[in-house]
């Protein structure tokens, strides 16, 4: 009964998650979720401690970066870049949507998928509005991308530190790995958004609007950003955690912010959706309990038939499946179980890396998808914009399985 017990409030939790009763915030539920395992004595509050515990490199990775993409939207960097991404266009929608997708390519590699979503949404859904255009096929960019460009580095996104661990690949290798693969996601993903959005992208958009100056606080965080992210690529490259290293960057860059604006710090903190790092825990805490039900112990199995195929069979059934589970569950949750169970079994290469680039990419297909989803849906509420499951899951459906076929394949060619 205690593993059908587990999986029940796992499942209830991840549900209220993504549905949030009561408007309650989704880390209101996730820590509820957790709570529960410790209170009904399915977990011991040991392993529930030291399931918090594992996180801590997430943590900090997660402050960091949410500090950074903060102070970057606070000094006018991010709305700098849109604007000038709408003159740019000269008066053609096609060509901003190009630009937005760029941008968003470029943030979410050097920043995180997940600060493309909570920082890049609102300062895009400005600069549209600006052209008295339709916002929500420029928005959809900042989803897609968010998680389409999340492996081109492993700082692209957190999934990545909780899949691989201490166990990180050094760059080089990554890029070996991934570097093809990320480029043809990236490309499926864009040709497969203009051809959904086709009809919305012909003609011409008002292009006369005034661009703001950015200030020397901007320029401070631009250069804040290239410095984080070389840091963050040298310590890759040592095979380094990279949590610590992203939060002393950021606060280094918010230390010469506040040098020149000593009331900058409070309104920075406050903007920052902290409620992230206890939703990212407690996930974790529902991970642990999912191990005790032998979670692990089944997907190892799983693997090894699954090395015993032929490479593109067990590569493409690798990718796909995680992207299922993905959306089924939330991507973070089975990152969480995926790197449980590699830190338990040597997996080949070519499975170990198809299983990341499913979790990362395949978690497009649905609203549920990713935790980058999630912080882009709250950053659409703020704007008044909505977008419901199905709209959101006709969308995947188009745009996703291409993408991952291509880059599952192109990984498994390059092996």
């Amino acid at each position: 009964m205690i593993p059908v017990a587990i999986w029940a409030i796992a499942a209830l939790t991840i549900a209220a998650i993504l549905i949030r009763p009561r408007g309650w915030p989704e880390a209101a539920w996730a820590c509820i979720g957790a709570a529960a395992l410790v209170v009904f004595r399915l977990v011991s509050a040991g392993k529930a401690f030291l399931a918090v515990r594992k996180g801590t490199d997430v943590y900090f990775f997660l402050a960091g970066m949410m500090l950074v993409a903060e102070m970057a939207r606070r000094e006018g960097l991010f709305d700098w870049l849109a604007s000038h991404a709408v003159l740019a266009a000269k008066g053609s929608r096609a060509r901003l949507f190009s630009l937005i997708y760029l941008v968003g390519a470029a943030v979410t590699a050097l920043l995180s998928n997940d600060a493309t979503a909570v920082v890049l949404t609102p300062a895009v859904y400005a600069a549209v509005k600006k052209t008295r255009g339709a916002a929500i096929p420029y928005l959809f960019i900042c989803a897609f991308i968010a998680n389409a460009a999340s492996f081109v580095l492993p700082i692209s996104n957190p999934a990545n530190l909780v899949i691989f661990g201490r166990n990180m690949p050094p760059l080089a290798n990554w890029l070996h790995f991934f570097a093809l693969p990320s480029s043809l996601a990236i490309t499926a993903t864009y040709l497969g958004l203009r051809l959904a959005f086709r009809r919305e992208l012909s003609g011409n958009l008002e292009s006369s609007i005034e661009c703001p100056a950015l200030p020397f606080s901007g320029r401070i965080v631009a250069v804040g950003i290239l410095v984080t992210a070389a840091v963050l690529l040298a310590a890759s490259a040592l095979n380094l955690d990279l949590g610590v290293p992203t939060f002393v960057a950021a606060v280094i860059v918010l230390g010469v912010i506040l040098f020149s604006d000593r009331h900058a710090f409070s309104p920075i903190v406050k903007q920052i959706s902290w409620g992230v790092l206890p939703l990212v825990a407690g996930l974790f805490v529902i991970v642990g309990g999912l191990d005790e039900t032998g979670a692990v112990r089944h997907m190892r199995s799983a693997l090894e038939r699954l090395e015993s195929w032929a490479p593109l069979a067990g590569g493409l059934t690798a990718s796909f499946g995680a992207a299922v589970a993905s959306n089924i569950a939330n991507n973070l949750p089975v990152a969480l179980l995926t790197g449980n169970t590699l830190q338990a079994r040597q997996v080949i290469p070519a499975i170990r890396n198809a299983l990341v680039i499913g979790v990362d990419l395949g978690s497009n297909f649905s609203i549920s998808g990713s935790l980058a989803t999630i912080l882009w849906l709250i950053a659409l509420r703020r704007e008044g914009e909505n977008v419901s499951a199905w709209q959101f899951l006709k969308l995947g459906l188009l745009i996703t399985p291409p993408a991952l076929f291509l880059a599952t394949c192109a990984l498994l060619v390059g092996r």
